[in-house]
């Protein structure tokens, strides 16, 4: 099935998911991750949209505490039903019960906590930033060294092979997982709750590729599918697969707006 037009999600609005990363999509990229709040003007747009649509939600590397702290969606009107899937689905929140699914920390990313500091001291690189998720722990370098990244990229892949664990790469970031659950997964997984019959996916970087793939093969299987890009000069890996191709979080939040204004 070809990719959804607006008028599709118009005349089938219950029918529809919308589902959105939120780094470098609600958010704009910034040097301190904690600092990244999601765009108003996207957070007002869903709001209108969470009266109309079957569901929203948001796909999210980052935990769902997190999610909600940086988004203020928490109690907003109009997103009383929407879900946040925190750490690529792993977490979950519900806004509809305030329930909140949190997996206990696994062993190797405990690990990872304690020797990552002293093992990137060991390799010059002690000054990076550390983010620990919880289930995972990322390696910021942004605003500090945009070549370090890619220095580090094959020593913390063979460091993740050692603890059983896996890599996502990103702008300027690499974090380091417990396999499992993906964006793809979780997209598949939110389809099959609401009985989606067209899903909408917008994101901007290589955690967003499983998500991608998923709606793709859901066309294939007859569920309406687009695909949205937030593009960026630091990763284009999703520009050709995607049906909307937009100019960052700004055009993000226009692109929310002017669906909103169709309601």
């Amino acid at each position: 099935m070809p990719a959804n037009t607006r008028a599709d999600v118009i005349a089938d609005p219950a029918g529809t998911l919308l589902a959105l990363d939120f780094d470098g999509t609600l958010a704009h990229i910034v040097d301190d991750p904690t600092q990244a709040y999601a765009h108003e003007r996207s957070v007002a747009a869903l709001a209108r949209l969470g009266r109309v649509l079957g569901q929203v939600a948001i796909v999210t590397g980052r935990p769902v505490r997190q999610a909600l702290e940086l988004g203020g969606f928490d109690g907003l009107d109009g997103l009383d039903r929407l879900v946040i899937w925190g750490q690529y689905g792993a977490e979950r929140w519900d806004a509809a019960t305030a329930e909140t699914v949190e997996p206990e920390r696994p062993e190797p990313v405990a690990r990872l906590a304690e020797e990552l500091p002293g093992w990137l001291a060991e390799r010059g690189a002690g000054h990076v930033r550390i983010e620990d998720k919880g289930l995972a722990i990322a390696v910021h370098t942004r605003g500090i060294d945009p070549e370090l990244i890619h220095e580090l990229a094959e020593p913390l892949s063979a460091l993740a092979g050692d603890l059983g664990l896996v890599v996502e790469p990103g702008r300027q970031v690499i974090e380091l997982r417990a396999p499992g659950i993906d964006k793809g997964d979780a997209v598949r997984a939110l389809v099959e709750r609401l009985g989606a019959r067209q899903v909408i996916f917008a994101g901007d970087d290589l955690g967003d590729l499983p998500a991608f793939t998923a709606v793709e093969e859901l066309r294939h299987d007859g569920i309406g599918g687009m695909l949205i890009c937030s593009a960026s000069a630091e990763q284009d890996a999703l520009v050709a697969r995607a049906d909307v191709v937009l100019d960052g979080p700004d055009a993000v939040a226009d692109w929310l707006e002017a669906l909103a204004d169709e309601f």
